[in-house]
């Protein structure tokens, strides 16, 4: 099959879910024989040519907040119609309500992944927000297929678009356990720091961390990994709570990723709005203990093997990292059953196959 992805920032993947998904299933789909073309933002993917066997098209986009994703999703629909692809995936609401271009020379057949209902996030204005909700429209609609990556947003869009909805389930890199070494840069000993990584963005919930964290009476100390996105504002309002426990590290390298969960005591997600929470997987492949908002996709990942607070509630955050920062026995039980959880549901391997699959009754017209 000839293949091409629409929708994501690029590939190799430096940030960002969908990016880390399209870069996984399609090296993949490429080692299983298939031609597989992924279209990238000249700003994120630094690469010429080929990755890996990958084709790699860097298409211009308008570089705002509102027109990136929707300009670039554009042009490279206009450049799928000049080619004899089999198979065109949209990633993401946005980008999909323009899904209907490779249909127009009647060649390709379609295929939309969902990862979150984008709508829901907090940097976009009321009308940015009312435009991505109407944009669920022909996303469901325009494509041959309609995938998503969880039980919670297969329910939804299932119940509201009255269409078969096909879950495609995403997996995890294996661990890599580290001791600290990268990581005494920052100050930080083994098993005595908190843990935050993700997009440093309204929506994942840092915000309230920082606010439940400050006043706490104890030694251990709060690390935050990542960057913003279109999010200057909220960044510098984050940097207010920097101080001699709460650390800032931005974007951090893959080493140095892989020693802050091999490492940390407990890793924190207090998201408003997830697909499949990612980090919080992989920092459940690595034996850590995960205190998360209690939003549905949150708890679907982790399944019993994590501890919950109420979303958006910065009060009962505190009580529950106050339990967990005095009782270790809570924070250690578990242990290997809970690497052993995401191993066997969560596999790239199985998600390649299962989007092979459906791309197979996609040109069959099943």
């Amino acid at each position: 099959m000839k293949i091409a992805f629409i929708g994501q920032k690029g590939i190799p993947a430096t940030y960002g879910g969908i990016e880390d998904f399209t870069e996984k299933v399609a090296l993949r789909l490429s080692k299983k024989g298939h031609q597989v073309t992924v279209y990238c933002r000249p700003y994120y993917t630094q690469i010429k040519g080929e990755y890996k066997g990958i084709t790699l098209k860097k298409i211009k986009s308008i570089k705002t907040k509102h027109l990136d994703a929707i300009s670039h999703t554009f042009f490279s629909s206009l450049d799928a119609l000049s080619e004899d692809y089999d198979i065109v995936n949209y990633q993401g609401i946005g980008p999909s309500s323009l899904s209907f271009f490779p249909r127009l020379n009647g060649k390709a057949r379609v295929v939309v992944t969902i990862h979150s209902l984008d709508w829901k996030r907090k940097k976009w204005g009321p009308l940015a927000k009312s435009l991505l909700k109407l944009a669920e429209y022909p996303s469901a609609f325009f494509p041959h297929k309609l995938a998503t990556i969880s039980e919670e947003l297969k329910n939804y869009l299932e119940k509201n678009f009255k269409r078969e909805v096909f879950k495609v389930t995403p997996g995890i890199d294996p661990p890599n356990q580290r001791e600290p070494h990268r990581i005494k840069k920052y100050g930080l000993e083994k098993n005595k720091f908190i843990l935050f990584l993700g997009r440093l963005v309204p929506e994942k919930g840092c915000h309230y961390l920082l606010e439940a964290f400050k006043d706490l009476d104890t030694d251990y100390k709060l690390f935050v990994a990542g960057n913003g996105f279109f999010s200057e504002d909220y960044l510098k309002k984050l940097h207010t709570y920097k101080s001699e426990k709460i650390l800032f590290g931005g974007f951090v390298e893959k080493e140095v990723l892989e020693e802050l969960f091999s490492n940390a005591y407990l890793y924190v997600l207090p998201s408003e709005i997830e697909g499949v929470p990612q980090a919080l997987l992989q920092a459940l492949s690595y034996d850590r203990c995960v205190l998360a908002s209690d939003i549905p996709e949150n708890k679907e990942a982790m399944g019993k093997w994590g501890f919950t607070f109420k979303n958006k509630d910065v009060r009962d955050l505190r009580e529950n990292l106050t339990f967990l920062l005095s009782n270790k026995e809570a924070v250690q039980n578990g242990g290997n059953q809970r690497s052993n959880y995401v191993k066997s549901k969560y596999s790239w391997d199985r998600t390649a196959e299962d989007l092979e699959r459906l791309f197979v009754q996609c040109l069959e017209g099943n």
